[in-house]
This record gives C-alpha cells, structure tokens and sequence, in this order.
C-alpha cells in the first residue's frame, strides 16, 4: 500500500500555532448548517489516542448542544498522524463509503483504537479489525482493498496533508473555533470559545 509521502508520525494533546483555514474549503466533510454563525475546524487522525478520547468525551455533547441546534458548523479535516495503514485506511474507508456514512465510519474508526493497539502498533494485529469495520459498512474484502490502495484516493489524501502542514497544522487533534487555535482541545474551552463569540 502506498502511503503518504510527507508523513507525520505522532499525535499530540496540544495544537501548535499555524494559520488554518476557518473558510469550508472543496472536499471537508461538515455537520450543521452552513449558516450557522461560529465554524469549528476538527484536524484529527482516526489513528491518534487523543483524537479518540475528544470523539468519545467530547464530540457528543458538543454536537448536541452545538451542531444539532444550528449554532456551530463542524468540518472534520483528515490528517495522517499515528500508524499510517490505519490512519491511511480508516479515511479512506471514509472517503470510498460516501457522504451519508462519512462521520459514521470515522466514528467506528476512532472506537476501535483500543482494538488496534491492544498488542502494540502492529499492522498485522490491526488489518482485521479495520476489515470487520468495513464489511460493517457493506465491503467485502476486495472492495475494501481496493479502496484503500487506490491511487487516485491517495492522491488526494496527501494532497489534502500537505495543504494543512502549509497552513500550520502539525498536531491532532488541532481544534480551530472560527479561525482561532484552541491550546486545550477540551468541552469546556470549545464552549468558551464559542459562546464568546457575538
């Protein structure tokens, strides 16, 4: 499998400064409306521990008290930190299940981090767990196969990456509350940030 180029090889809890992107750009995915008046960027790795921590800790209050009532709009930018066949797999799995099953698959991803390093960061231990994730979602072995090696898929993905290193992402998750870094990827910051806004 080819894998991306300039690759990132960790995560960290804390964002560094950079220059993101508030803007919805070709290609995010994103939940809640368009107009809604703050934009909350998520950069995250399905292969990233605390990418997986804010999903479960953090994600779901903040999508009920935030998303689901107009008030924020989320985009969810891929990046390749962590182990690259899961990071690379699991967003392309995303990418290949189509719009509708998107955040569902990065959801299942995430979940099954503690399946993935429970033996260590080993590629073997981790392709059947991501196989049985995919046949969850309709593909059978060769179609998931055929998705992840695909070439112009793995373009795009890495064109995608290289475009966040420039704009200054070189962690995850990395949370940007209308254009402005968060430090501490927690509730209770994001809320601040987004209630602060008029």
């Amino acid at each position: 499998m080819r894998l991306l180029v300039a690759t990132i090889a960790t995560c960290t809890a804390l964002a560094l400064a950079g220059s993101a992107s508030a803007q919805e750009m070709a290609g995010d995915h994103a939940l809640g409306s368009p107009k809604a008046p703050v934009t909350v960027v998520e950069y995250a790795s399905v292969a990233c521990p605390y990418c997986a921590n804010f999903n479960a800790t953090v994600i779901p209050e903040f999508k009920a008290k935030y998303i689901d009532t107009g008030k924020v709009r989320y985009i969810y930018r891929p990046m390749l930190t962590g182990v690259q066949t899961i990071a690379v797999s699991g967003e392309r799995l995303a990418e290949c299940a189509g719009n509708d099953k998107y955040f569902a698959v990065i959801d299942a991803m995430m979940r099954g981090q503690k399946e993935y390093y429970a033996y260590g960061e080993s590629d073997v231990f981790a392709r059947p767990i991501l196989l049985r994730i995919a046949k969850s979602f309709g593909f059978d072995e060769a179609a998931f196969d055929k998705c992840v090696a695909d070439p112009n898929g793995l373009s795009a993905l890495n064109a995608k990456n290289d475009k966040y290193l420039e704009s200054g992402i070189h962690s995850t998750p990395t949370i940007v509350v209308n254009g402005k870094e968060l430090v501490d990827p927690s509730l209770k910051t994001l809320s601040a940030a987004i209630d602060g806004v008029h």
